[in-house]
């Protein structure tokens, strides 16, 4: 009974705050909309060498994520059973994420990542984003970070949803205020641990020196914390620009976080000696031995789909020659970028190419945010190096595309904007 009221508890908290919510770069965003951007469409450069990859890209962004996370019932707790903490996670994030959307009346959403949680929860974007900085760096765990990619830059551009869903999560109104999650709670609630000082502190016993420096490396931290919850939006984003603004936003403020605990982190690892370091490392091999202990329990059910992703990202791979690889691509493309969406705007030739341009640059980010697998960073300086290079890469990302978006509705009318922002909500399904 004290396990499930505990639970509860944390289940309800959560739910208040309420989000969780795809690994080298590779490719360059040189690529722009405009003259330039639109020359290079029509004669074939961008899209021409692009689709050889996007049935790679949809393999590796899809199928190898969703085999990244299995989940395991989370009533095993009540049953006296480890429990995985990323099943209850994600299935709070949904709730929060549901909860403002099309009256929550719809049981899943299009946007949800490939383990069942959300990227976006009405205008917030990367809730628990320190939590999962924490993770990261000082644990190795990337499983939350890694999911973040073409599904979250997609639901930027085309919202699922509407004004008056997205209002209800800075302006509570009438009823349904009582069960969604305002904004600001989210983001103030966002860091749910923090720096596990303590922790820390038990598997490398510090000396007095050392134990300052891990106090500065926790401030550090917390000053990080609450440089994340600055970019938390203050009000509802008008339109696919202003989105795509609020993910630049909260991208550059986690690698402003990042910046600031990299030199504390490298004063107290530094003052450490080599057992103590090792002892250090061993919380994230911890981590990775209980992540393995969840996955492993499904593993016999996600072997082909395992199997399949790992022959997606090697690097003699080649696409064409994957039927069922090109097959899901094409209907990725059919499903999210249907050819009737140009006609419904009424555009022309240079904006039918402008919108392609933008498509093109958007699917891409499969590819520079795969989460292929590589070897995990030995230690927290080097797993905060990779962290910062990701985030890098995902800024990029989002800045070209919203270059192209910008090049693409430089010249449409009121009546077009209307007509695009109009798209998302009806993409419910």
């Amino acid at each position: 009974m004290p396990g499930r009221m505990g639970l509860a508890l944390a289940g309800a908290t959560l739910l208040i705050a309420a989000v969780l919510l795809p690994g080298r770069a590779e490719a360059q965003f040189g690529l722009r909309g405009g003259p330039l951007g639109v020359a290079r469409f029509a004669v074939g450069h961008v899209i021409g060498l692009s689709r050889l990859r996007h049935s790679r890209m949809a393999v590796r962004g899809g199928r190898y994520r969703s085999a990244a996370l299995r989940s395991q019932d989370p009533r095993g707790a009540e049953r006296g059973q480890l429990s995985n903490p990323y099943v209850l996670r994600a299935a709070l994030t949904a709730q929060a994420a549901l909860a403002g959307w099309q009256g929550g009346r719809r049981p899943q959403g299009w946007w949800r990542h490939p383990d069942g949680s959300y990227g976006w929860v009405g205008p917030v974007f990367w809730p628990f984003a320190h939590d999962d900085l924490t993770n990261a760096i000082i644990f190795g765990d990337t499983t939350s970070l890694s999911l973040y990619g073409y599904g979250d830059i997609y639901a930027a551009l085309f919202t699922p949803y509407a004004a008056t869903e997205l209002a209800a999560y800075t302006v509570p109104q009438g009823r349904r205020a009582r069960r969604i999650p305002a904004a600001e709670t989210m983001c103030e609630a966002s860091d749910t641990g923090g720096l596990p000082v303590e922790r820390i502190a038990s598997a490398v016993a510090p000396n007095e020196l050392q134990r300052t420096a891990l106090d500065e490396l926790s401030s550090a931290w917390n000053a990080a914390r609450d440089t994340i919850r600055t970019a938390c939006p203050a009000q509802v984003p008008a339109n696919a620009a202003e989105r795509l603004g609020l993910m630049r936003e909260r991208i550059e403020a986690m690698i402003k976080a990042v910046d600031a605990m990299e030199a504390p982190l490298s004063k107290f690892v530094g003052l450490l000696n080599d057992d103590q370091k090792a002892r250090l490392n061993a919380l994230a091999h911890e981590r990775r031995a209980m992540l393995a202990s969840y996955q492993s329990k499904n593993a016999d059910k996600t072997a082909s789909k395992d199997a399949q992703a790992a022959k997606a990202c090697q690097a003699d791979y080649d696409p064409v020659s994957d039927e069922n690889a090109q097959r899901q691509y094409e209907q990725l493309v059919q499903q999210q970028w249907p050819a009737e969406m140009a006609a419904t705007l009424h555009l022309d030739d240079v904006a039918r190419a402008r919108f392609e341009v933008l498509q093109d640059t958007t699917l891409r980010t499969m590819q520079t945010l795969s989460a292929c697998p590589s070897e995990p960073a030995a230690t927290p300086q080097a797993r905060l190096a990779a962290v910062k290079t990701r985030l890098q890469t995902m800024l990029q990302a989002v800045g070209a595309i919203s270059d192209a978006f910008d090049d693409f509705q430089a010249d449409l009318s009121d009546e077009q904007k209307a007509g695009f922002e109009a798209l998302g909500p009806k993409r419910g399904v």
